[in-house]
């Protein structure tokens, strides 16, 4: 097991803050693009907004584990969303990346949007800018061409928890956790 996937063996609830201010880094033929965690969801199969909730499907089999992995789908016909799989092996979980921070590439995101501005601010949005497809589903986030690079924590007085957004089951959830003061948040 990876450094990461052994950090990552955890509650989606208690990693979903624990990964703000950590790198999502896509490595592209166009050169690195470096985001910075703004802004997550924690889903886990207890719950009926999670996708793993019915159980294990073709779709869902990378949130069963193991840690450390893309969980990378397709939803409204259009978007693709990256969580990063969390939890022990045959349990459902996973933290949904809703916001980055943009630190390097940004010309290449604003190419890939197609627009100079609103990089990265909403799932579908991180994912059009860094290239993220279902290509990627099940991708090791310890390697190439997307990485995950843990850093410290955020102290607990600079994150905000909050309801998760968009979901009409389970509206009241504070699983989703977000950086203080922070521009690049999908939603205040």
């Amino acid at each position: 097991m990876s450094n990461l996937a052994t950090v990552l063996d955890d509650s989606p609830v208690r990693l979903a803050p624990r990964l703000l201010g950590s790198l999502l880094v896509r490595d592209t033929p166009h050169g690195q693009i470096v985001g910075r965690i703004v802004e997550t969801e924690a889903y886990h199969q207890s719950g009926v907004a999670s996708h793993s909730y019915r159980g294990q499907t073709p779709r869902n089999a990378v949130m069963f584990g193991p840690a450390g992995f893309a969980y990378v789908y397709f939803t409204y016909g259009m978007h693709y969303c990256c969580n990063i799989v969390t939890g022990t092996k045959g349990e459902g979980s996973a933290v949904l990346i809703r916001a980055l921070e943009p630190l390097e590439g940004m010309e290449q995101m604003a190419k890939n949007r197609g627009r100079d501005d609103e990089l990265t601010n909403g799932p579908a949005k991180l994912c059009q800018a860094l290239n993220i497809d279902k290509s990627l589903n099940g991708h090791d986030l310890s390697m190439p061409p997307l990485t995950l690079v843990l850093k410290d924590p955020p102290k607990e007085s600079e994150v905000v928890q909050s309801t998760r957004i968009g979901i009409s089951h389970e509206q009241h959830q504070p699983w989703r956790f977000y950086l203080k003061d922070c521009e690049f948040i999908s939603k205040k």
